[in-house]
């Protein structure tokens, strides 16, 4: 099923930028869609650098009108600011130490921070620094629910853990980002397109 979903929908994996910024843009995108999280993260860019030393000292009534298109401001406005100042002080400005740890202890260390939960720290680790691992958004758990790979009630690792079983390691990135351009095409929400779906033959849920 997941390689007819592939094929259907191949998706290039983008090239991601600093670590840091990919930190800063996955927490902008937490509870929202990918043009508001952008339109954040381009007017965030203008308005200052993106690094922990200068986010760690923005003015937060500042820092608030530049992402205010990404929702949920007033959390992540200082949950930034935070992360921005442990990055800064406690690993010297950088996440090129905890980037180099295995995965779990690398997790670890993200989830500490802030804002950080296993879905955003696991899309650095992924994109930033190549962790074989499927980060798992809200289209990617109602896909492999629906599709009967993870139970109804699974939670976050389950879920993962259920995907990379079935995908190899190096197809994990880029069928992550196909899983998810399905969920937003075919297997919508409210209403799931199951007269065309590529795998509505298989597929536990379909309404067919």
């Amino acid at each position: 099923m997941l390689s007819k979903i592939g094929q259907r929908f191949p998706v290039e994996p983008w090239e991601p930028g600093p670590p840091f910024e990919t930190l800063v843009h996955t927490i902008l995108s937490q509870n929202t869609n990918d043009r508001n999280s952008d339109a954040a993260m381009k007017k965030l860019r203008k308005r200052y650098r993106i690094t922990p030393r200068t986010l760690s000292r923005a003015n937060i009534g500042t820092l608030i009108s530049c992402i205010r298109s990404a929702g949920l401001y007033t959390l992540k406005a200082p949950r930034i600011i935070e992360v921005s100042r442990i990055i800064h002080r406690k690993y010297n400005g950088s996440l090129s130490s905890i980037l180099k740890l295995p995965y779990p202890e690398a997790k670890g260390k993200l989830m500490e921070m802030p804002g950080v939960g296993p879905k955003t720290a696991d899309i650095v680790l992924a994109f930033n620094a190549k962790h074989p691992i499927i980060p798992v958004d809200t289209h990617i758990a109602r896909v492999t629910k629906r599709l009967g790979i993870a139970q109804r009630k699974a939670g976050y690792e389950e879920i993962r853990t259920s995907l990379e079983e079935l995908i190899p390691g190096p197809n994990r990135i880029s069928l992550h980002l196909s899983i998810i351009e399905f969920g937003r095409n075919i297997c919508k929400a409210p209403r799931p397109k199951c007269e065309i779906c590529p795998v509505n033959n298989t597929c536990p849920s379909s309404s067919l």
